[in-house]
């Protein structure tokens, strides 16, 4: 299977490309206060076009240049992150404040650049200094401002979702890469006890966690915990088989952002179980595919971005199929590949031509197989 990792990984972005589009055309028409009912997939198909474009280019480009690179590209994204607290650039949504606005592009969203140049910085200064990721200060303080500078700015925007996630897969790499648990148990729970006090002293978010902790009582379900509660009776009324495409009916207006953060509950209620199974299928797919692409890439800088591109893709993913079957407070993540965002696909289609890049360039070892044919014998005759 190792040796088919890229074609497998390929096949399941495709599927949930596939499936992402067909639900934002179903969806995305009866959205309030937009008149094109076609705006949001004629946008989205554009960003898979360009994703896929940039994916074809970075699979081809040689990641050794990025690794030199590490220093520029963490400053500028540190750069950009800034540039959202700016009045004028930065654009406050929902009591947000995640994106700027890009003369000629419109609305960026940096916190989805960051991911992946924070994999790329770590994974170039554990490649600097492979002998020392047992050391406090090289091994676990230093990647920790690399990683936490970025984190602590997304999560001044009050994009804690994202900051979450980041912090999950920089995490896992820390471990992989042998960063000693004497150092990372007590940060984590330093910094979960931190979590905890901002959530508790956070009105808005508490009285999410709240809502989302009792969501059988009716005044939840109308307000706080109404997406969360909408969500649930779309995946119960599409039952086993779904209602058929179109044919949902949370998407009129009950559930808000069907074709953002929860679009998922919707493939539960108009395509039914196997497409939502499908779903978690190529997010697993993706998952042991990206690992058998890090162990098999040729030096550490490789491994590190291949570990750190497929838990920046998947974490996401089982956040947001989390929250929307209520097994988690709702964050605002969306479902890569599927959702409708156009910085959150682009860059997702990046990480995968990434990971694409790493399994074509890995060497593998195969022994040399000499034909009989060609073998000369020699006998005595006596």
């Amino acid at each position: 299977m190792t040796r088919h990792c890229s074609t497998i990984l390929c096949a399941a972005v495709a599927f949930l490309v596939a499936v992402g589009l067909t639900m934002i055309a179903s969806t995305s028409a009866w959205v309030k206060g937009v008149e094109d009912p076609y705006h949001f997939i004629t946008r989205q198909a554009a960003m898979v076009v360009v994703g896929l474009i940039g994916a074809v280019i970075v699979a081809r480009f040689p990641l050794e240049k990025l690794r030199k690179l590490a220093p520029l590209l963490f400053l500028g994204t540190c750069g950009l992150l800034v540039l959202c607290y700016i009045p004028g650039i930065g654009v406050a949504s929902l009591g947000s404040r995640r994106w700027i606005q890009a003369p000629g592009i419109g609305q960026f969203q940096p916190s989805e650049l960051s991911r992946m140049i924070i994999v790329i910085c770590l994974a170039a200064w554990f490649a600097r200094w492979q002998t020392e990721v047992l050391t406090f200060w090289r091994g676990f303080v230093i990647p920790g401002i690399i990683a936490g500078i970025p984190i602590l700015l997304i999560a001044g925007e009050t994009d804690v979702g994202s900051a979450l996630s980041i912090s999950v897969s920089v995490g896992a790499m820390l471990f992989c890469v042998g960063t000693r648990l004497l150092y990372m148990g007590p940060t984590v729970l330093s910094v979960a006890g931190a979590a905890g006090y901002y959530l508790r002293h956070n009105e808005n978010r508490w009285a999410r966690i709240q809502a989302w902790l009792d969501l059988d009582n009716p005044v939840n379900q109308l307000d706080r915990g109404m997406q969360q509660w909408r969500a649930l009776l779309a995946l119960g009324n599409g039952g086993p088989w779904g209602v058929g495409l179109g044919n949902g009916v949370e998407k009129f207006g009950t559930l808000t952002f069907a074709h953002i953060d929860f679009i998922f509950p919707v493939i539960g209620e108009e395509l039914g179980l196997p497409f939502t199974l499908g779903v978690v299928l190529c997010y697993v797919l993706i998952a042991v595919c990206g690992c058998g692409i890090a162990l098999q890439a040729n030096n550490v800088f490789n491994r590190c971005v291949a570990l750190g591109l497929t838990c920046v893709i998947v974490v996401p993913a089982v956040q947001n199929i989390a929250v929307t079957t209520a097994l988690l407070p709702n964050d605002g993540l969306p479902l890569p590949f599927v959702s409708f965002g156009g910085t959150s696909m682009v860059f997702s289609l990046v990480a995968v031509g990434m990971l694409v890049g790493i399994h074509r360039r890995s060497h593998a070892v195969v022994s040399q197989e000499f034909p009989l044919a060609r073998q000369t014998r020699l006998a005595v005759r006596l």
